[in-house]
């Protein structure tokens, strides 16, 4: 499932297009509003950025949505920055394309016959939007502090595991991410929210802060220490050797240690 380290992935990749002008458009109405292709057409991309798990292509008139669902993904002028996503197909069928964008440098030239922009998506969880309303998500996972994750967590009861992937909260961060941090923190994902105490919420920031940057070099949110395998196994604790356990919290897999995590 995409998180917010494979979104930003594919904003870099999207980067390429920034200064080109939309020459054709087609999407799939199941997933996209039905007059996308005459919002776009003939509009000069001028900035891509992320939010949360969301990619968006600011041009000079809308600003296109990305939203990846469970396993979509970006191919850019035939390019995938993630050749394959954990837990979905490896293949690239034409037919699961949700969104064709064809660009040009020169609107004036012969039409590019390859998309610039393809979103596929073999499940259609994920959309396509035009202006979408952001101001429900939380402070992004890139710019998490102390203050804004104690802000975003209040009072609140429930497990912060859950709080961790509830986007108006935190955005950006999923099930393996959350896990991660989790981990390095040494927070138990069954704790109330609400009663963490202040270093335990600076702990969560500053892990929150230092892995994911790595994770992002590394390739993803696969790339933990949790990484499928672990999750798969629950071997050992890296850190400590008790055997992780495997849980279901908020009706989510979480995956966590009993000893070192309190």
């Amino acid at each position: 499932m995409p998180e917010g380290l494979e979104a930003e992935i594919w904003r870099t990749a999207l980067d390429v297009t920034v200064g080109r002008i939309i020459t054709d458009a087609w999407v799939d109405e199941r997933v996209a509003p039905a007059d996308f292709a005459d919002l776009v057409v003939g509009q000069r991309i001028e900035a891509i950025r992320r939010v949360g798990k969301i990619d968006l292509v600011d041009t000079d008139g809308p600003t296109i949505g990305l939203h990846f669902g469970m396993t979509g993904r970006v191919i850019v002028d035939g390019f995938a920055a993630i050749d394959r996503l954990q837990y979905a197909s490896a293949r690239d069928e034409p037919e699961w394309d949700r969104l064709r964008l064809y660009t040009s440098a020169d609107p004036t030239t012969a039409p590019v016959a390859t998309p610039a922009i393809r979103l596929n998506d073999p499940r259609r969880l994920g959309r396509v939007s035009i202006d979408a309303d952001l101001s429900p998500l939380g402070v992004d996972m890139m710019a998490v502090t102390p203050a804004r994750l104690r802000a975003a967590i209040g009072a609140r009861r429930v497990a912060i595991k859950s709080v961790l992937l509830d986007q108006s909260a935190v955005a950006g961060l999923g099930n393996m991410c959350a896990d991660e941090v989790l981990w390095w923190a040494g927070i138990d994902p069954r704790r109330s929210a609400g009663e963490l105490s202040d270093d335990e919420v600076r702990a969560l920031a500053s892990a929150i802060r230092r892995r994911l940057p790595i994770m992002l070099r590394r390739g993803g949110s696969h790339t933990g220490v949790l990484s499928p395998a672990v999750r798969a196994a629950c071997p050992p604790c890296e850190r400590d050797g008790a055997p992780l356990r495997r849980d279901v919290i908020g009706g989510r897999t979480a995956v966590w240690c009993p000893r070192h995590q309190r």
